[in-house]
């Protein structure tokens, strides 16, 4: 694939990928050593352990179906989707599960499928391919090749989405149809898949207009979409907003976290940022050989397209629902002033008892927020059993770390 198509310049051109029907994720654990950053899902089905496998090798992984609800992610984030031995039924409904793909494939980036309908010309197979080609020509994507890996007498196909909307306007039939204007692509918590395509950024200064620099100067400098006139989270003009966070979190993690909270860094590898805002705090452990799951909260700013621009990547959630994930899955999770947030929405007890399950024995927990809440915090890890490392509040800031045991309890409460 590396020969085929040499733009795909991994680890530079291309650093975040999305790994479809992932199995044990081998791909994503692969390009990892290459400074690419894949997104790797499978349902929890008749191979329910593939994701937690990927997990325990310390491999980006979540449990996750392309069924009737879009994926979520914001539009127009992964510079390369890759399916291999894709059982996925693309060409069915419309289309529908193609077409959900497009909406998160950044403009210019590649779809690479591999599958029997590439490679071999059963009845069966040269029907879905017919049927696939039929569509992707019709969602104006280009078939840039085709090749065989004669290693294992697979073969692949690799398609690449337009950057302009030339081909949508010149289709015969506007089949796929267009998505209607007040069809936001950006919406993607529990919103039902449509058959239809969205139109590709051509504004300059829109996102998904350019592709972003290449990596690693994308990590810290501010897109090129952001600009002095939005107002950014902590209320300076965005992109002011963007640099003061990467610096805040870098002088955070060099000057305390890697020497004053009683973590073994060499020991984490699967790191959570439970409340990530710009991805500051990913975008500071850089060096070190671990991977950062951002979660952008749903009743917060949508700001995990910033994430995604600087080559990282994250997910939407609600911390009032459990997260989907295995137990024991994370070596440490981050939170910063999310619980005092969080309370006023739901009860902590719930939150904190899914921070046990995530979190491994032996991993760790850092909370940075108002006293009150990191007290709170505190006393609820008590009753768990987990052992406080570190525990400091000075005025309006409190900072806890925190490692959980091995404890079980000894009667268990049957669920209603």
């Amino acid at each position: 694939m590396w020969k085929a198509v040499p733009k795909i310049a991994w680890g530079k051109y291309t650093r975040v990928s999305l790994d479809v029907g992932c199995g044990v994720a081998s791909f994503g654990g692969y390009l990892f050593e290459r400074d690419v950053l894949t997104m790797s899902f499978a349902p929890k089905d008749e191979h329910d352990a593939q994701i937690q496998f990927a997990l325990e090798r310390g491999i980006p992984a979540i449990s996750a179906v392309m069924g009737t609800k879009r994926l979520q992610f914001p539009r127009n984030v992964f510079d390369l989707v890759h399916c291999a031995r894709c059982r996925v039924p693309w060409h069915i409904d419309g289309g529908k599960l193609l077409l959900e793909l497009n909406r998160v494939l950044r403009p210019g980036g590649y779809f690479v499928w591999s599958a029997t309908p590439v490679y071999q010309k059963l009845g069966e197979d040269v029907e879905i391919w017919n049927a696939m080609s039929n569509l992707t020509v019709s969602m104006c994507w280009e078939l840039v090749t085709i090749k065989m890996d004669k290693l294992n007498s697979a073969g692949f196909a690799i398609y690449r989405k337009p950057t302009t909307n030339e081909c949508y306007e010149k289709r015969n039939q506007m089949t796929p149809p267009m998505c209607q204007n007040e069809d936001d692509p950006n919406a993607a918590w529990y919103v039902p898949l449509q058959a239809c395509v969205h139109r590709v950024p051509v504004d300059k200064d829109e996102r998904g207009s350019q592709w972003p620099e290449a990596w690693p100067h994308r990590l810290q400098r501010p897109p090129y979409w952001l600009n002095s006139s939005q107002m950014g989270i902590y209320g300076r003009p965005a992109p002011q907003d963007f640099t003061r966070d990467y610096k805040h979190w870098r002088y955070v993690v060099s000057t305390s976290y890697m020497s004053g909270l009683g973590i073994n860094w060499s020991n984490v590898r699967n790191v959570m940022d439970m409340r990530a805002v710009y991805g500051g705090f990913a975008a500071a452990l850089k060096d070190l050989q671990v991977w950062v799951m951002n979660v952008v909260n749903v009743n917060s700013p949508d700001t995990l397209p910033i994430i995604y621009e600087r080559g990282l990547f994250g997910i939407y959630h609600d911390w009032c629902e459990s997260f989907s994930t295995y137990p024991r899955s994370y070596d440490l999770l981050h939170a910063d002033h999310l619980f005092s947030q969080l309370k006023n929405r739901c009860k902590l007890v719930p939150v904190m008892a899914e921070v046990d399950r995530i979190v491994r024995p032996g991993g760790k927990l850092i909370v940075r927020d108002e006293p009150s809440a990191v007290t709170e915090v505190e006393n609820f890890l008590k009753s768990l059993h987990w052992e406080i490392l570190f525990a400091f509040s000075k005025d309006q800031e409190g900072v806890l770390s925190a490692q959980k045991g091995n404890w079980q309890p000894d009667t268990y409460q049957p669920s209603s």
